[in-house]
């Protein structure tokens, strides 16, 4: 297993699903996470209680990710209790399932706002301190809505293609500064986002089931501990996108 023991790491949205499952992969990995919620505060310290039963260093942080002052205040926060941000899990995110006839513009605004701008302003409020360290990893959790369009709506699939075009970019300017920057293209994932929405049936799988949280985080770990995978989107899938 890699050895993360060195490395302090924050997962956005980590209170539940992918994020929860992210956090305590690091964790046992030997990183010390903080578990980032806007609202979830009892499901986030339990991820993080969990940690600290099993020997490790976490803390639950709340801020909504997508505010330029609360993400500040956040990290500053991180960089006092754990220490400098390594490892970034760009994580929280919203969907709303609608037809495209039934999205308005602040519709439109929320999504990009809570999926994308926020990975920008996280992103940003962290990677002074890895420049200075020359080493850091930037992990981006997309979608194969960013691939094939989804089941969610376009407001959803363009914020999730946005965080693609982020990501590379990040990697191209960074990589000589021992910096990497990955995603990760999940597709119907066992998690209550997906069951919530109707449209989403493992039908659409060509292994014909939804995927395990614990398979997505297996992806974010090897991200985490390989310092030569950079640009790169992982697709967690199940078949249902081909590259």
């Amino acid at each position: 297993m890699t050895d993360l023991s060195t490395r302090v790491a924050l997962v956005t949205g980590g209170s539940r699903g992918i994020g929860r499952a992210i956090a305590l992969a690091l964790a046992k990995a030997g990183a010390a996470v903080a578990v980032n919620y806007r609202e979830r505060a009892a499901a986030a310290e339990e991820v993080a209680a969990l940690i600290r039963s099993g020997g490790g260093r976490a803390i639950s942080i709340q801020a909504d990710v997508s505010r330029a002052a609360p993400v500040e205040a956040m990290v500053a926060s991180v960089e006092r209790e754990l220490g400098p941000v390594d490892i970034l899990v760009n994580n929280a995110g919203i969907a709303r399932p609608q037809p495209p006839e039934a999205i308005t513009e602040n519709d439109w605004d929320e999504i990009l706002t809570v999926n994308l701008k926020s990975c920008f302003l996280v992103t940003q409020a962290v990677l002074p301190r890895m420049r200075a360290r020359r080493w850091g990893r930037l992990i981006f959790l997309s979608s194969v809505a960013a691939q094939l369009g989804g089941v969610v709506g376009p407001h959803y699939a363009a914020s999730k293609a946005g965080m693609l075009g982020l990501m590379r970019s990040y990697a191209h300017l960074l990589a000589k500064e021992g910096i990497t920057a990955n995603a990760i293209a999940p597709a119907l994932i066992d998690t209550e986002m997906v069951k919530s929405n109707l449209n989403a049936k493992p039908t659409l799988i060509p292994t014909g089931r939804f995927g395990d949280v614990e398979e997505t985080a297996d992806a974010a770990l090897l991200l985490a501990g390989n310092g030569y995978i950079t640009g790169q989107t992982l697709n967690v899938n199940g078949g249902m996108y081909m590259s």
